[in-house]
């Protein structure tokens, strides 16, 4: 994760947060407390995640990755024999993934993977336009001349950006960490003309 640091200032009477704020981080901390807190409100932001792990399909083990955004979503199907069986995923492979909302308001879709070429596992990839955040079901079917198998799941489908109050949401602990250096940054300079006043005094 991020980590934080602040010191130094501009010029000969510029700010020292460290010296106002001996344990800055603290406020950091709470920050990326309070980022962590709003975060299940915010969009799926980052690479896919697993929707599905270790799935007996057919003679296959069957994981599926994702990244269900609103617009368009990517699915991962990976397909492996297991291990000692002696089996391949055959070249004629093809695979399908299906899906729908769970308030069904919108009919079935189907859409076709094409394989990766990778070398240490068999991929297959697709694209699926989504147009809402919702709950939808997820079909995934493969067939060969040798081997079939389908398997179901459900994912969350979410927005690949903030809304205008998210965003706020999302900037107001940098703004109050702001806010703190500015009145730091105020306080200081106050002291130092203070001191300078008062050494004035002294001198004349």
């Amino acid at each position: 994760m991020h980590s934080y640091s602040s010191s130094g200032g501009i010029g000969c009477d510029s700010p020292n947060i460290s010296s106002l704020f001996p344990a800055p981080r603290p406020v950091v901390a709470l920050a990326f407390l309070a980022l962590c807190v709003c975060a299940p409100a915010w969009a799926h932001i980052g690479p896919p995640y697993p929707i599905m792990q270790n799935r007996r399909v057919g003679p296959f083990q069957v994981e599926v990755w994702s990244n269900p955004d609103v617009g368009t979503g990517s699915f991962y199907i990976i397909i492996d024999p297991p291990k000692g069986s002696g089996l391949t995923v055959p070249a004629d492979m093809k695979v399908q993934v299906s899906v729908q909302p769970l308030s069904k308001r919108l009919s079935v879709a189907t859409y076709s993977a094409w394989r990766e070429k990778l070398l240490d596992h068999v991929e297959f990839k697709t694209l699926v336009p989504f147009d809402k955040q919702e709950m939808w079901h997820v079909h995934i079917a493969f067939s060969s001349a040798t081997a079939n198998g389908a398997a179901d799941t459900d994912v969350s489908v979410t927005p690949t950006l903030l809304g205008r109050w998210d965003l706020l949401l999302f900037l107001l602990p940098f703004l109050g960490i702001g806010v703190l250096w500015f009145k730091a940054a105020s306080v200081k300079r106050s002291r130092s003309r203070r001191a300078r006043a008062a050494r004035a005094r002294a001198a004349q």
